[in-house]
């Protein structure tokens, strides 16, 4: 199958959505919801849509835009790649030392992983394929998922009404004081009983010593994994021991970047769940790969996603492509960019969400209805 094309425009799209309450984290806050969208077509016609991840800081997806308009489209216009996977190659090579010198390793990572999801959208489109069946022949369809980012204010209020919209697994954000994290996670267990899946992310608050303490007392609960106990680049012999001594599973990913951090990390046994986010590094080119190692080494692939809706079905396509028991991450929090002004985006039902009709991702952003809140970025 013929899955080259030609580069004829690269266009980032930036929107913000206001929100009455802010998204919290053990370090920070969203007060509005951003996302930044990649639209690529190729010289036959072929249109793919992307995300890249942007929440952080405060104007990150302008920025991340305007690296794309300045330095990433003009190494990709009008010039031929035999595949998606050269494109990224290429395009990573070119930036390496403009990272470097730079200081942005993270944010030029970014937006070429986002590019690379439109990129490998279009050549499915064109395939008339769905995304995912380029890389696997089976069916898929549907994937098991979670409601995700219950923040720390009565969080089982939030999770009882994902439960009404057919959410059955949850995950709590932790780190905000032993007495709070253990009240909240305890409210989710009277709500939800012994038998459901929940999970904790701590969003990297903790030093080893306080993440021994906190795994100690989360444990009596039964959570399926711990995220994120210590800060991502902590030393590879901490995650070791932690996760040597934890009751509870260890997660980590979302900050990983590179092949090597993540063969090192499933490598080491610091890990029993692993969480790349397709929109920060890797793409689907490099992903993929990350994914289908991770269940060799018997790690159990739960991609990360917190932003619009086009990066989630890019996910959600990553989990089909790879497989295993790995289940997908739907934030619960309030955000028109994720569903609402998503056309073809999909219904969860007992617990799943359904791979969306047609070929690519099978959605894309509804632009008339986000125009009111597309921020304009200069020419």
């Amino acid at each position: 199958m013929d899955i080259s094309f030609e580069t004829a425009e690269i266009t980032p799209h930036v929107f913000r959505v206001p929100i009455d309450v802010p998204v919290v984290t053990s370090f920070g806050e969203m007060r509005d919801r951003p996302a930044l969208f990649v639209q690529v077509r190729s010289s036959d016609g072929a249109e793919g849509w992307g995300e890249v991840w942007c929440n952080f800081p405060s104007v990150g997806a302008e920025h991340r835009a305007r690296l794309i308009q300045s330095t990433l489209a003009p190494l990709c216009k009008s010039r031929r790649f035999d595949d998606p996977s050269e494109a990224f190659r290429r395009l990573t090579a070119a930036t390496e030392v403009l990272a470097i010198q730079s200081g942005e390793p993270g944010p030029l990572a970014q937006a070429v992983a986002g590019l690379d999801i439109a990129l490998w959208d279009l050549v499915a489109r064109r395939a008339r394929k769905p995304l995912y069946r380029m890389f696997r022949e089976e069916e898929i369809g549907s994937v098991p998922a979670y409601a995700s980012g219950l923040n720390a204010d009565r969080p089982e209020i939030l999770a009882l009404r994902k439960h009404a919209e057919g959410y059955r697994r949850f995950k709590l954000k932790v780190g905000f004081g032993q007495e709070r994290d253990v009240r909240n996670l305890r409210a989710l267990r009277e709500a939800f009983g012994p038998g459901t899946p929940i999970m904790v992310d701590a969003n990297q608050a903790w030093t080893f010593e306080e993440a021994v303490e906190m795994s100690a007392a989360l444990a009596p609960f039964g959570p399926v994994w711990l995220e994120e106990p210590l800060r991502a680049d902590a030393p590879l012999s901490d995650w070791q021991r932690l996760t040597r001594g934890s009751p509870i599973p260890v997660a980590l990913g979302e900050n990983l970047r590179g092949d090597a951090a993540f063969r090192q990390m499933m490598e080491s046994g610091g890990i029993s769940v692993l969480q790349p986010d397709i929109g920060k590094w890797g793409g689907f080119s490099r992903c993929v790969a990350i994914g289908r190692r991770a269940l060799e080494h018997g790690i159990s692939l739960c991609p990360h996603w917190l932003g619009g809706g086009i990066g989630l079905m890019a996910s959600l396509h990553f989990l089909a492509a790879v497989g295993g028991d790995g289940v997908l991450e739907v934030d619960s929090n309030p955000n028109p960019l994720r569903d609402r002004f998503i056309l073809g985006f999909p219904d969860i039902t007992s617990g799943n969400m359904r791979v969306p009709e047609g070929y690519g991702l099978g959605v894309a952003p509804d632009l008339d209805g986000l125009e009111r809140y597309r921020v304009a970025l200069p020419v």
